[in-house]
């Protein structure tokens, strides 16, 4: 009886111990394995200076895939097939991949966003139907903050979508003024005091030269294009000011701005007749 035992044991452990112990072996140092490999990707994009949300997130991608061929080819030192679990896995991947096309639309757009930088954090851009200074910018959704100091979260499949200016990408912006003045009022002399009013404000670059010069000759006013080049963090300052001190000047100067404005004419008709 203990004879007997004993080969059944031998032939337990051969038919199953074996295959456990493999398939243990396997797990261990598949999973290892994978480890380093996602470690070592990780690595090598940190010294190409890749975005650290992409980095984060391709380690995190790439462990993934590598411990499922580790699972499956533990299962199959465990003698369980494994190709109906492979188009198990590949029939669910495909349903997941329809039912979340929105989803997946804003991670193949968030990726876009991290590889190409059409903006970075802190800059002010107008993306997605909406404008705000870049807050973060997620796999799948880029946070903003609005100039009243409003969170506004944009999924990245819509900003990819549409038109994305970034006003902070520039060193230099050019403030574009137009400014009026009466027909009556004497053109050379609003030219040198527009002309004093910019090269007065040290913000103003010289180079590239402001531009001052007749656009229009309105229904009422005479317009002035007035376009100094600026510090893109000076642009809202300068714009500001550059306006106050412009009505400032022309009304110790006696420049007239003119506003639209109606004569109304009353004919009165004669009663005895």
């Amino acid at each position: 009886m203990e004879s007997i035992s004993s080969d059944k044991l031998v032939e337990l452990i051969q038919s199953y111990g074996l295959p456990i112990i493999w398939a243990i072996v396997v797990f261990v140092v598949g999973r290892i394995v994978a480890r380093l490999v996602s470690n070592g990707v990780g690595r090598v994009m940190t010294k190409s200076k890749v975005d650290e949300t992409l980095i984060k997130f391709a380690k995190n991608m790439i462990y993934v895939a590598l411990m499922i061929f580790v699972i499956l080819a533990a299962l199959g030192k465990l003698g369980i097939e494994t190709t109906s679990f492979a188009a198990i896995l590949a029939a669910a991947g495909l349903a997941i991949g329809l039912s979340l096309q929105g989803t997946l639309s804003n991670f193949a757009s968030g990726i876009m966003l991290i590889l190409f930088r059409p903006f970075k954090v802190g800059d002010f851009v107008e993306a997605g139907g909406v404008s705000g200074i870049i807050e973060e910018i997620q796999i799948f959704s880029t946070k903003m903050s609005s100039v009243d100091n409003k969170e506004i979260t944009v999924p990245n499949g819509q900003i990819i979508g549409s038109t994305i200016t970034n006003y902070s990408a520039k060193e230099t912006r050019r403030v574009d003024l137009v400014i009026g003045v009466g027909y009556n009022d004497d053109l050379k002399k609003v030219r040198e005091v527009l002309e004093d009013i910019l090269s007065s404000d040290d913000r103003i670059l010289k180079d590239p030269e402001p531009t001052i010069g007749v656009l229009e000759l309105a229904d009422s006013s005479v317009n002035f294009a007035v376009r100094p080049w600026v510090k893109s963090e000076n642009y809202w300052p300068v714009l500001f000011a550059t306006q106050e001190t412009i009505k400032l000047r022309f009304d110790a100067e006696g420049i007239s701005i003119p506003y639209p404005q109606q004569d109304l004419h009353i004919i009165k008709e004669d009663s005895s007749a």
